[in-house]
Formats: structure tokens, C-alpha cells, sequence
């Protein structure tokens, strides 16, 4: 009997590691219909099933999760920041302008998390916005900024 992706969803909490892998690999197979559920799986209350909706997000790459991740990148935990920073990292293109809008958010942690997405974006166009945080209040930021920048000129 097929699981729902709800189910599925809900198996991303397992503590047994292969039965959360089963779960990831079934939602990432099951994309189409799973992207939805995994968006809204980016507010759970389970720090583990909001972790694994953004990596699995970043799998599928669909641009509709764009936005929901950058609004993950305020998380309260830092492992979920990341990944979500890291999901936005794979999604290319359409990522690029609403990151660099990110780079102005009143949360240090956002502005630092769009900065080194950017930069493994490796767009050009990301440039001048990266060059103003060089003198961010948070260090943080600046090594991120400073970091993005060297990266895409590298790619250059």
C-alpha cells in the first residue's frame, strides 16, 4: 500500500535513519505531488521534518519554493537555517533576484545565509549588493559578503 506524502512527511521525524532516507527518497521521487506538502512542512513544529523539507526542496528545485525558503532562513534553529540556505544555493537563476532583495533583511542571520547563496550562485549581478555588507555590523555577514564575492569572481 502506497504511503501519503503526508505520511512520508511526518517519517522525516523517524529516528531510525533508513526509514527517514526511505521517506526522503519516495517524497523526492513522488516531486510533483510533494513539493506543496514539503512547503508547508517548512513551518512544522519538528526541527528534524523542517530540516529535511528543505533539503528535499532543494533536491526538487522547483521555483514556487523559492520564497518559503527564504523565509526559512529566520528559523530559530541553525541546522534548518542552513539547509535552507544551502536548498536556495541549487535553485539557480530564479533564486538570485529575491536573494539579493534578502540581503537588506533587519535579521543578521538572513542577510549572512542570502550572501553565501549568492555566492554559490556565482552571479555577477549579485555583486554590488554583496559589496555593500562589506561594512555589515555583523561579522557574520561581512565574512559572508566577503566570501560571495571572491567566489564569484573566481567563477568570473
Amino acid at each position: 500500500m502506497e504511503r501519503t506524502i503526508d505520511e512520508l512527511i511526518e517519517l522525516l521525524n523517524d529516528k531510525d535513519d533508513f526509514v527517514v532516507e526511505d521517506a526522503m527518497g519516495e517524497l523526492e521521487i513522488r516531486a510533483e505531488e510533494s513539493v506543496d506538502p514539503l512547503i508547508s512542512a517548512l513551518s512544522h513544529r519538528k526541527k528534524n521534518i523542517r530540516l529535511h523539507a528543505a533539503t528535499l526542496l532543494g533536491a526538487i528545485n522547483d521555483p514556487k519554493a523559492i520564497h518559503p525558503l527564504i523565509l526559512t532562513l529566520k528559523d530559530n534553529n541553525k541546522l534548518v537555517r542552513r539547509e535552507a540556505s544551502t536548498a536556495l544555493s541549487r535553485m539557480g537563476d530564479p533564486a538570485v533576484e529575491p536573494l539579493i532583495e534578502t540581503l537588506d533583511d533587519e535579521d543578521w542571520r538572513v542577510r549572512g545565509a542570502a550572501a553565501w547563496a549568492l555566492g554559490n550562485l556565482g552571479d555577477e549581478k549579485a555583486i554590488p549588493a554583496l559589496e555593500k555588507l562589506l561594512d555589515d555590523e555583523s561579522g557574520f555577514v561581512k565574512s559572508g559578503a566577503q566570501s560571495a564575492i571572491a567566489s564569484i569572481k573566481k567563477e568570473a
